[in-house]
Formats: structure tokens, sequence, C-alpha cells
């Protein structure tokens, strides 16, 4: 598929606008925020699946990525990321699992963590994508742009967590130079966008409220409501709060009877994918990563990509990895 010239300005107009609008200098605390008690998730152990990550899949199936296939790797890798043929897998985070339930065995004790994008106030993946793919919404989600994310995979390697997972095969690089540039998609948790700008809960609040009524793990509304019930429940009854401070702050709160050192050297000693650092400091401290200075100083971005769109339109169908 060739980048056609409509395709190839709402992108550049996209970015350019990501890059001057969605970069913040301050740290931004949004609307919303969501407690996760885990003293009353059980993971679900009775049934099939969790009713956080049904609900996530099933409100989200229609923006799982379809690759094109067959995927060739990208010049200098010789390996690519492709969980098409796992999307059923949902014990860790993957581009068709938003989010999933990390079991971990402290003293004795199982502890079940509903785990996905912590939505910090001061993203670092927002701060360090070189295209403006990520932007910070008012309402404190953090939301990828699959239309223009080259799935560079930036914001996985500044997150605290590791969050972002990336699919090969889709996304714009495909059109613009397949074989040098990208590597798929980026994919995580939005908060499920659509439903929290019209003041409606996330598809997973309500699945888990569905079965655990008054008991539900999972809280969401008014950020300052939220923090305030966090603090008041652990000084009640004696809880720990993660999300807080990690990082600058999140719209993620988590309370634990465990201490999260105690779960942080557990998933450490288990060598888990995804870990819960306790002490976690936001390093951004500029509004622009040097890339993105230099897209606002020079154009730079626009004029590569316009480059690049024209070169790849002339070449013939053959040497379109897709094709080949």
């Amino acid at each position: 598929m060739k980048l056609s010239r409509r395709g190839f300005l709402a992108m550049s107009v996209a970015t350019t606008g990501s890059l001057i609008l969605g970069k913040n200098v301050d740290a931004r605390e949004g609307k919303y925020a969501m407690l996760v008690d885990l003293t009353k998730c059980d993971g679900c152990k009775d049934e099939p699946i969790p009713r956080c990550v049904k609900a996530c899949r099933d409100y989200n199936k229609n923006r799982f990525p379809e690759p094109k296939k067959p995927i060739q790797p990208y010049w200098p890798r010789k390996t690519y990321e492709d969980w098409s043929d796992k999307r059923n897998k949902i014990d860790t985070l993957t581009p068709y699992n938003w989010i999933f339930v990390q079991k971990v065995n402290i003293d004795g004790q199982k502890l079940y963590i509903p785990r996905r994008c912590m939505h910090c106030d001061n993203p670092p993946c927002v701060r360090e994508c070189p295209f403006g793919a990520l932007t910070k919404q008012p309402e404190g989600n953090s939301v990828i742009n699959d239309k223009i994310c080259f799935g560079g995979a930036k914001c996985r390697d500044v997150c605290p967590w590791h969050i972002p997972q990336r699919q090969a095969g889709v996304g714009i690089y495909l059109q613009i130079l397949p074989k040098y540039a990208g590597g798929g998609v980026m994919y995580k948790c939005d908060l499920c966008k659509d439903k929290i700008k019209k003041g409606e809960e996330p598809a997973c609040v309500i699945a888990c409220r569905e079965r655990l009524e008054q008991q539900s793990v999972f809280t969401f509304g008014e950020r300052k409501t939220i923090y305030e019930l966090a603090y008041r429940k652990a000084k009640e009854e004696g809880l720990y709060i993660y999300g807080d401070k990690q990082n600058g702050g999140t719209s993620t709160l988590y309370l634990s009877k465990i201490p999260f050192e105690k779960i942080e050297k557990a998933l450490k000693e288990n060598k888990e994918r995804f870990q819960m650092p306790v002490n976690v400091e936001n390093k951004i401290e500029s509004k622009f990563n040097p890339i993105g200075k230099l897209v606002l100083a020079s154009g730079f971005l626009s004029a590569a990509v316009a480059s690049i769109a024209a070169f790849s339109s002339k070449k013939p169908k053959k040497e379109e990895p897709n094709e080949k």
C-alpha cells in the first residue's frame, strides 16, 4: 500500500501538532484516577478468564492489529515482534491483551495484581516519542495514536514498567520505508478513552463490579476523590499505597496489605517480565527530547517523511515486503 498525499498531509499535521501541543512543560494531573484494591482481588480464580481482562478484550477487539504477512525484519534488526499467533494469551501484556492479572506468592500468601498502564502525571512515553504519537489527555490517560506510530518502542524503553507492546506488520512504516524505518505499532491500555471522555467508566471497572458488587477491586472517579479514598483506607486499614509517588505520581493507585517493597522483591526473584519498582523517579527534565527540538526548529520530520514517501511511491511493487 502506498501513502496517499492526503494520508501524508494528515500524518504530518498530526505529528507536528502532537509535538507542539501534546508535550507540556509541567506534569499535569488528569481529571480521573483509579484505585486498585489488592485486598479484594482473587484473580477471578473460579472463572476461565478474569473479568477485567475479558471486558478489556471485548471492548477493544475491533482495534487489535491485523498484520500483513509475511512480516519482514527491518534493518538493522534481524527479528521482529509478532504476537498475532498468540493473541489469546492472557497472562501477560501483548498488543492483544492490555491488562492482565499477575500472580505472586509472598510469605505463603497468594497475591493477584491487575497490571496495565499506570497513566503517569508526567509520562516519559509522551515526552520521549520522537514522532508525537503519544499524548497526555485531560482525563489523565496517555494515548497512542496508531495512525502515526512507527513502533520504534522508545515509549517502552523509557517507561519504568515497560508497558507498551509492539506488533510488527502494521502501521504507517509499511507505507513509507518498511525495510529501514519503524517496526510496527505500540499498544497499551488507554483507560477506554472514548468512554471516559463521555464521563463513563472503563470496561474493566464495570465488569469487576458486576461480579463483586460493593467489594469491587476497582474504583474509578474524580482524581481528588480517589486519592482521598486511598489515603483514608490506607490509614484506617493499615494498608500500603503504590502509584502516588512513583514516577512523580500517576492516575493509578494500588492498595495492599503487603508492603510493595516485598512485592517488588518477590517479582524480581521470580524474574517476572513486569515488575513493580518502588523507587521510581521521573527523569524528564525538559519539554522536548532532542529529536523533538530538531523537528520543531527545522521542520526536519515533515521534510524527511515527505522525501521518503515520494521515494517509496516510485518503487516497483515487487520491492514491497508484503508482496514478496
